[in-house]
């Protein structure tokens, strides 16, 4: 699990993320910025524990066909300007299999150091917390009534949550992982303010290829 400080101009926005390889996170294209900063092994963010890792970003490589206005292909690899020591608070994650799905009722988890509360003012927390979800069928979020999820595309994007909990990712969540099983099978991407609204994924397994080939280019 990896925490994101991005620069953007004359402000400090945070999200998630999660280490693929031993000097590379992937995360959301949405959380890019002047500069960034991550750490890793790290419980309490305010805290400068001794197990934490903090390392510049040396590119931030985010996906060509990144839409801004509809949050489409919403990913992004950070190349790390020097490599993680691995070790039991620091590890990488497996990633799924090119356009392996994750069948609807999967039971994953989704973590970060987001808001709690759905109220405008409720800060970031400073502890990593994290929450069981379970994956839903595709109409769920194709057929939702709420003009937000006009635009939800699924062959890159899940559609998680549970509607009898008002269980989620929220702001500062964004770039984390959607675990299931072992694998990071999804990245926090956007929702609903409303109630036990889905969140969006974007869909890891379409972007295996991607992010092989990127990998591999900037390892040369």
């Amino acid at each position: 699990m990896a925490y994101l400080q991005i620069q953007d101009g004359e402000y400090i926005k945070t999200c998630g993320g999660f280490l693929v390889a031993e000097n590379f996170v992937l995360t959301a294209a949405h959380c890019s910025g002047d500069e960034i900063t991550v750490k890793l092994g790290a419980h309490n963010v305010s805290k400068q524990e001794r197990r934490q890792q903090e390392i510049q970003v040396c590119h931030q490589i985010l996906h060509p066909h990144y839409d801004k206005e509809t949050t489409n292909n919403d990913i992004m690899l950070l190349q790390l300007a020097e490599t993680v020591k691995l070790n039991k608070w620091v590890k990488t994650i497996l990633l799924p299999r090119t356009n392996k799905g994750v069948k609807p009722g999967t039971k994953c988890s989704v973590a970060g150091w987001g808001s709690t509360s759905r109220q405008s003012k409720s800060a970031p927390a400073t502890t990593l917390r994290e929450v069981n979800v379970k994956v839903l069928a595709e109409d769920v979020c194709v057929k939702n009534p709420e003009i937000a999820y006009r635009d939800y595309d699924a062959s890159t994007m899940m559609c998680v949550g549970d509607p009898k909990k008002d269980k989620a990712a929220y702001r500062g969540d964004s770039g984390g992982p959607l675990v299931c099983g072992e694998r990071a099978q999804g990245i926090v991407s956007w929702g609903s303010r409303k109630r036990a609204s889905p969140g969006v994924y974007t869909r890891v397994s379409t972007f295996i290829p991607w992010i092989e080939a990127t990998m591999k280019k900037l390892e040369r």
